[in-house]
C-alpha cells in the first residue's frame, strides 16, 4: 500500500508527512502518551517525578525508548522552548510521546517520538480558588482497573464525556468511578478528602492516574504531621467529608464547594496550598546544579 501524499484537514489539503497527521499514531490510534507539566520562575516543576511516569508508561505501551531520551534531554528541550515562547514566570508545558508511524492496530515497530508544547499562565505560583468548585459523579462510563490506569494515556475519552456532561449540568468537575463504583478521580485530578482533620485519597490499586501532585501532596501532609490515609471512596465517604479538595500537576489544589446537597469548607486545602507555595517559592528547577 501507498499512503497519499496529502490528506484534508477542515477542507484544505495538508502534508500527509507532517507529525500531527497521519503519521502521528496518538492522532490516529490514541497510541501514545503524555504530561502536563507546571512551569514556575521559567522552570520546570517537579520535572524528575512527570519523567519517571512518562517512561513507566512507555514502557507499558510497549515503546522501545531512545538513549538520548532522559531526564537532561526533556529538561533541556523545555527550556529551550521556553525561551523560544518568550516565558520567563508560571506556565505549562505538555510533553507528549508516540509510537512512531508503521502498521495499522498491529505496529510495524516500536520507536517512538516526541512533541513539546508550552503556554504563559497569568500567574507563577499555585493559586487557590476562590470560589468552591460544584462536582457530581459522572457513572455514565466507568474506567477499568489495568496497567495502564494509573499513565496519561492519549485516550481520553472518558474524560472528555465527563466534561461534556459537566456543561450540560452546570458543574465545574465530576468525580469519576472504576468498575467496583469506587470514587478515583475527577476529569483532571486526584481526590483526597478531610474528615476530622485526617486526610483520605484513592489507592493507586483502584485505577487512578499516578499524579505527581498527587505524590507532593501526601509528602507535604506526612512532613506536616497531618494523617494520611490511601483508601477506596465511595459517595457515602463524600456526604461525610468535612472538606474536598481536587489535585494536579497544572493548578495545584482546587477546593470543592458542593456536592448535591452537600457543602465544604476548605482549610486544610488553604494551609496545603501555603505549604505546597512556601515549598516551592524558591524552586528555581528540579535539577539545580546539574
Amino acid at each position: 500500500m501507498t499512503e497519499g501524499e496529502f490528506v484534508l484537514l477542515n477542507g484544505t489539503f495538508c502534508d500527509a508527512s507532517k507529525p500531527y497527521l497521519r503519521v502521528n499514531r496518538a492522532f490516529m490510534y490514541g497510541d501514545g502518551l503524555f504530561e502536563s507539566i507546571r512551569i514556575i520562575n521559567g522552570m520546570p516543576y517537579n520535572l524528575e517525578s512527570h519523567f519517571v511516569r512518562m517512561i513507566e508508561g512507555a514502557k507499558a505501551l510497549g515503546f522501545v525508548i531512545p538513549e538520548e531520551f532522559s531526564l537532561i534531554f526533556f529538561r533541556n528541550h523545555i527550556l529551550a522552548l521556553l525561551q523560544k515562547n518568550g516565558i520567563k514566570a508560571g506556565g505549562r508545558v505538555r510533553l507528549s510521546l508516540f509510537r512512531n508511524n508503521g502498521g495499522f492496530y498491529k505496529p510495524a515497530i516500536n520507536s517512538c517520538s516526541f512533541f513539546i508544547t508550552a503556554d504563559l499562565l497569568p500567574y507563577n505560583l499555585f493559586k487557590l480558588n476562590t470560589e468552591g468548585l460544584l462536582v457530581d459523579i459522572y457513572d455514565g462510563m466507568v474506567k477499568h482497573k489495568n496497567v495502564l490506569s494509573n499513565f496519561k494515556t492519549s485516550n481520553a475519552i472518558l474524560s472528555v464525556l465527563a466534561g461534556k456532561y459537566a456543561n450540560e449540568n452546570n458543574l465545574n468537575d465530576c468525580f469519576l468511578v472504576n468498575n467496583n463504583r469506587h470514587i478515583i478521580e475527577s476529569i483532571s485530578s486526584n481526590v483526597f478528602l478531610v474528615s476530622n482533620g485526617v486526610l483520605y485519597t484513592p489507592p493507586l490499586v483502584d485505577g487512578c492516574i499516578g499524579g505527581t501532585m498527587r505524590m507532593n501532596i501526601v509528602n507535604v501532609a506526612l512532613k506536616n504531621n497531618i494523617k494520611i490515609y490511601e483508601t477506596s471512596l465511595t459517595p457515602q465517604n463524600l456526604m461525610a467529608a468535612d472538606e474536598v479538595f481536587l489535585t494536579n500537576a497544572i493548578s495545584g489544589i482546587q477546593w470543592v464547594g458542593g456536592y448535591k446537597s452537600k457543602r465544604y469548607f476548605n482549610d486544610i486545602s488553604k494551609k496545603l496550598m501555603v505549604l505546597i507555595n512556601e515549598k516551592e517559592a524558591n524552586l528555581k528547577m528540579d535539577l539545580k546544579g546539574n
